[in-house]
């Protein structure tokens, strides 16, 4: 073989080694960011029933006392610090929980609302809607993909607040009205996240993630491209469906990039058959690991 063959030869080789060496860094950047955390939906089931067992989580109940006292174990177990923040609106006194990690301004929010509707004027039996919802899907499921990760997000996570909102759920009731947690939280805002993630009603077994047509389109464009990537289109849908009042909405009336991610299609809502055996632990998997890959592509960026 000439020289000029050798050096040819070489240089194949070495492209080829290139080529070899790209691809698997790719691939493993890919591996990683879909591992990132380890997200564990069976733990997140036990999380939702936890909190049902401890009754409906309605503003000013025992339940509701006994639920902010275990959160608040289970995030400080989990290495997180933990604050809360009270406020009052149309005389409810307010308690949101917020969970951190280090004391500067996060630049991510993640948020649910841990209390449950006080009556069940969804039911189909006239008779049961004078009582309250348990509340497995509204409200536990959205609580416990937020504990899991806490458990599971690295040390290397970008700086995130986890937000337990309080008072969500009773609108439409005299006295009352909703995302009551969310809005005494905001006035309260001395700084803009980047991002604001709203997780509510996420655990239906029949699971079907519509996009939020209120949601900031680039936080949701990035959000169904992490379910994408996991194999989660089937669940995470890429077509609009409803217009939400949630927990995301006075994020974005100050201008905050939100999100609200929501499967309303959920026939049990607002009744007193908001129980654990109709939350899937895939279902809560598919959010959690979803939210855990999001959070590893904002983190290495």
């Amino acid at each position: 073989m000439t020289k000029k063959g050798i050096l040819l030869y070489l240089l194949g080789i070495g492209t080829l080694l290139a080529i070899v060496a790209i691809w698997y860094a790719t691939a493993f950047q890919i591996r990683s960011l879909q591992e990132f955390g380890f997200f564990n939906g069976s733990r997140a089931l036990s999380d939702v029933q936890t909190q049902v067992a401890f009754g409906p989580r309605i503003p000013g109940s025992e339940a509701h006392a006994r639920t902010l006292d275990w959160m608040r174990m289970e995030l400080q177990s989990a290495g997180w610090r933990t604050r809360t923040q009270k406020g009052e609106i149309m005389g409810h006194s307010i308690q949101n929980l917020i969970a951190f990690r280090e004391e500067s301004a996060p630049l991510i929010i993640l948020a649910a609302h841990y209390d449950s509707r006080i009556y069940a004027d969804q039911d189909p039996d006239p008779d049961k809607r004078m009582d309250p919802v348990p509340g497995a899907n509204d409200g536990a499921s959205g609580v416990a993909v937020l504990l899991e990760l806490a458990r599971s997000l690295p040390e290397s996570t970008i700086p995130t607040w986890l937000v337990f909102f309080d008072a969500e759920d009773n609108g439409n009731i005299i006295g009352w009205d909703w995302i009551l947690g969310s809005k005494s939280f905001v006035d309260q805002l001395d700084f803009a996240p980047m991002a604001v993630v709203v997780i509510d009603m996420i655990g239906d077994s029949d699971q079907n993630i519509y996009i939020e047509s209120n949601s900031d389109k680039y936080l949701v464009d990035e959000i169904w491209d992490s379910a994408n990537q996991l194999g989660y289109s089937d669940r995470f849908i890429p077509e609009q469906k409803y217009s939400m009042l949630d927990d995301h909405t006075p994020f974005l009336q100050k201008g905050i990039p939100a999100i609200d991610i929501i499967d309303f299609d959920y026939r049990y809502w607002h009744t007193t058959e908001d129980t654990p055996d109709k939350v899937s632990e895939e279902s809560l998997q598919v959010v959690g690991k979803t939210i855990s890959s999001w959070l590893g592509r904002r983190s290495s960026n």
